[in-house]
């Protein structure tokens, strides 16, 4: 059991580095432009901006993050490249939930990093295509600390325009996130069901 499990962590990991890419179809951006892509993250940012310096409750922002994120992002991708390989064995009945259980996770785990901008903001500084979407650069600017860059990236995949990766810091979300939720899996032995009721509260 050890090993499989070492195996699957293994090359879950293996997969994250290469989770942005995999995650979208060849030519799935075709309509979408490096202005509509820029566009987008101008809104979603200004809404961050506005979520981060309104003096809100935790639960408050949480509930609004949550919200920005349903508009914003790309769940079903994003909850897909997060489950990976398990996502295959899963029946849709399981991916809606878990969708839904993830949106909730991952706009609480995210709210929580934003969170730390408060009295900062974000900038959008550029974009520009990267293979089969687009990458919109922004810069972060937080009281007492140095500016560092924050990349959105965002495709038209699912029929509409939307972000389906952050990378703060370097950090990238896909990537991170496949190796959490692998583990967590893991951690309840495989059973998706017991990992969906769960992960709520795990954000």
């Amino acid at each position: 059991m050890r090993s499989e499990v070492s195996r699957r962590r293994l090359l879950a990991l293996a997969a994250a580095a290469g989770a942005s890419t995999a995650a979208l179809a060849p030519g799935a951006a075709r309509a979408l432009t490096t202005d509509e892509a820029r566009a987008l993250i101008d809104r979603l940012v200004a809404e961050i901006n506005g979520v981060i310096n309104s003096g809100g409750s935790e639960s408050a922002m949480f509930a609004e993050f949550e919200r920005i994120f349903t508009r914003y992002a790309d769940v079903a991708i994003i909850a897909q490249s997060a489950l990976g390989p398990a996502a295959r064995q899963a029946s849709p009945a399981q991916m809606q939930a878990f969708t839904a259980a993830f949106r909730t996770y991952i706009s609480r785990k995210y709210g929580r990093r934003f969170r730390e901008f408060i009295g900062g903001r974000i900038e959008v500084t550029g974009a520009e295509p990267v293979k089969s979407f687009f990458e919109v650069i922004s810069t972060a600017y937080l009281r007492g600390e140095a500016p560092f860059e924050v990349r959105f990236q965002v495709s038209d995949r699912s029929g509409r325009d939307l972000f389906f990766n952050i990378i703060i810091e370097g950090v990238n979300m896909l990537a991170s996130e496949r190796a959490e939720i692998g583990a967590l899996l893991d951690a309840r032995g495989g059973d998706l069901n017991r990992l969906t009721a769960d992960l709520p509260g795990l954000g």
